[in-house]
C-alpha cells in the first residue's frame, strides 16, 4: 500500500492507524534517510498500540521497549555495523517475547534478520514535509 502524507503529524496518524495491522512477531524494516520520518512513523505506531509517554528515536540505546499490547520494540541501528552487533545485544530475546519489532536503519541488519515488513519513507518532492510511504509484506 502507498500512502502520502503531509507533515509529521500526518506521518504520525498514519502510525497509529496501521498499528492495529501489525501483528505480535512482526519484524518491521524501517528504511528511509535521515530526517525522512522514521521515528514519526514508529511514533504514531506506539500511540496506536496504547502509549502514552514520550516515543524517541533510541540512537544511542539501540532499543526503547514501550509496555503496549502487543509490546513494541523500537531499534535504531544506526550505529550499528551488522547484524551480528545486533544480535550481540541479544535481538533474539526480543523476538522472542511476542512483541512488535520496528527497526529503524534496518539496511544496516541486512542479510541476518528476517523481516516481515517493509515501511519505506521518501520526501514526495512536493515540499519538504510532504512523504510518499510504502507499506509492503516480505
Amino acid at each position: 500500500m502507498v500512502y502520502k502524507t503531509k507533515n509529521e503529524y500526518e506521518t504520525e496518524a498514519l502510525g497509529a492507524e496501521l498499528a492495529s495491522s501489525f501483528s505480535p512477531g512482526t519484524v518491521i524494516a524501517m528504511r528511509g534517510g535521515m530526517g525522512a520520518g522514521k521515528t514519526a512513523f514508529v511514533r504514531g505506531l506506539a500511540r496506536g498500540l496504547g502509549e502514552t509517554s514520550r516515543v524517541t528515536s533510541p540512537t544511542y540505546t539501540i532499543v526503547n521497549e514501550y509496555d503496549t499490547t502487543p509490546p513494541l520494540f523500537h531499534f535504531d541501528l544506526y550505529r550499528l555495523e551488522g547484524a551480528d552487533e545486533l544480535f550481540e545485544i541479544g535481538f533474539d530475546d526480543y523476538l522472542s517475547r511476542g512483541g512488535i519489532c520496528a527497526v529503524e536503519w534496518s539496511e544496516n541488519a541486512d542479510g541476518g534478520v528476517s523481516f516481515t515488513h517493509i515501511i519505506s519513507i521518501e520526501r514526495s518532492g512536493e515540499d519538504e514535509n510532504s512523504r510518499i510511504i510504502t507499506v509492503s509484506e516480505v
